[in-house]
């Protein structure tokens, strides 16, 4: 049986962390994003939907 392609998802850091809460903080930097307008890719997962959720309004999120 082949398996399922898992779906990506294409994370962009878009608002600065500066003057966020902590949790949040360590969030966008769990997510892999260090620099304003960095890119990364990961798996579509609830854990990684779940920390997306938790800083929707710092990140703009694209599947691919």
């Amino acid at each position: 049986m082949a398996k399922a392609k898992q779906k990506k998802l294409k994370i962009s850091l878009k608002k600065s962390i500066i003057g966020y809460n902590i949790k949040q903080k360590v969030t966008v930097r769990t997510l892999g994003l260090r620099k304003l307008h960095q890119t990364v890719e990961h798996g579509d997962t609830p854990q990684i939907r779940g920390m997306i959720n938790k800083v929707s309004h710092l990140v703009e999120v694209e599947e691919i």
